[in-house]
């Protein structure tokens, strides 16, 4: 299978990571001029599983180092198997809300909001697990400095959240996708690592007996994310946080493309993930979690830059917005030097 050898390559995958989780959340923009969030999610979830596949028959089973993908899949402990399957389940439950709060607050408010805190969280998650298992974890006080200048970044984008200008969207709902976002990253904030916790992530040439190699992991993953679909979506289906409820109907009645996009945006949340997964061993659970989560900078990026959602707002926003970038830049900065 193919393995990351140095910590510079798995730099490199990580701000990939960061690229397409920040980026994924355009395909649903796409997607939201006439298809409702909650059902363009079932074809994201699609999307997900259908690419996981594809990487674990392919950079998951090529190559002399490491398991390939069946046989990973075939000696894998089911303490393994439910971690990952819970991660997948904590992970959806999180997303939905995210996708709820993108539709209604934007991506500019929703991911620096949402995935910013789940940074926060789940850099402490991620790095006392790392402790256990006796993995790479950097120089923790560098680690802290640079979730501080992130948390300084969610705390300036929160501010301009508050100050937004006229976009359609009432106070009530727009406080309502502020909350969504929070609550979202905090549930988001877990769900790496429990999936850390199936993998070796010291050794992925040869890994620990019952423990999964990244693509095993992604793949049991996405179809954790798959099963507790059927019951998250079907409820925010019928009981939505904003308008009127939806029907499966209504679902098989999208035209091909809008499918398609909404695939897309699995495929790309997809490829961010199972390079965050991969890097862990040279970047270390914590800095690779971290660096992926750089996330929302890219999506405040899209959601101020081209989808213009803070159009009308007063100058003292785009005051805030440029401190949120500053601040959330120096912090990956030094998360980067911290895994060194």
């Amino acid at each position: 299978m193919f393995i990351v050898n140095s910590y510079a390559l798995a730099v490199v995958l990580c701000f990939v990571t960061m690229l397409c989780w920040g980026s994924w959340g355009n395909t649903q923009k796409l997607a939201a001029k006439s298809w409702r969030y909650e059902l363009f999610y079932w074809d994201y979830v699609i999307g997900m599983v259908i690419f996981a596949l594809l990487l674990a028959f392919t950079a998951g089973s090529i190559g002399s180092q490491g398991r390939p993908f069946l046989q990973d899949l075939g000696q894998a402990s089911a303490s393994s198997i439910l971690w990952i399957l819970l991660g997948g389940v904590i992970f959806n439950a999180s997303n939905i809300l995210l996708s709820a709060s993108t539709s209604i607050a934007g991506m500019s408010v929703a991911f620096p909001l949402g995935v910013g805190l789940a940074l926060v969280l789940g850099v402490i998650n991620n790095y006392r697990v790392a402790v256990q298992q006796g993995s790479k974890t950097g120089n923790v006080v560098l680690l802290i400095i640079g979730v501080a200048l992130v948390v300084c970044a969610i705390v300036f984008n929160g501010i301009a959240a508050g100050k937004k200008g006229e976009s359609g969207v009432s106070k009530a709902d727009q406080r309502k996708g502020v909350i969504l976002a929070l609550i979202a990253g905090v549930v988001m904030s877990f769900f790496s690592s429990f999936v850390m916790r199936a993998m070796d992530t010291t050794n992925f040439v040869a890994p620990a007996a019952g423990k999964v190699t990244p693509y095993t992991a992604i793949v049991i993953f996405t179809v954790g994310v798959l099963l507790s679909n059927f019951i998250f979506n079907t409820i925010v289906m019928r009981k939505p946080f904003v308008g009127e409820p939806v029907s499966y109907s209504q679902y098989f009645k999208g035209d091909f493309k809008t499918h398609l996009v909404g695939m897309l945006g699995g495929a790309i949340w997809c490829l961010g993930t199972a390079l965050s997964y991969i890097t862990a061993e040279k970047a270390g659970p914590a800095v690779s979690y971290a660096l992926g989560q750089g996330a929302p900078m890219i999506a405040a990026i899209w959601g101020v830059f081209i989808w213009k959602e803070f159009k009308g707002a007063k100058k003292n926003v785009y005051w805030l917005l440029a401190a949120m970038f500053c601040f959330f830049i120096a912090g990956l900065a030094t998360i980067v030097i911290a895994g060194n």
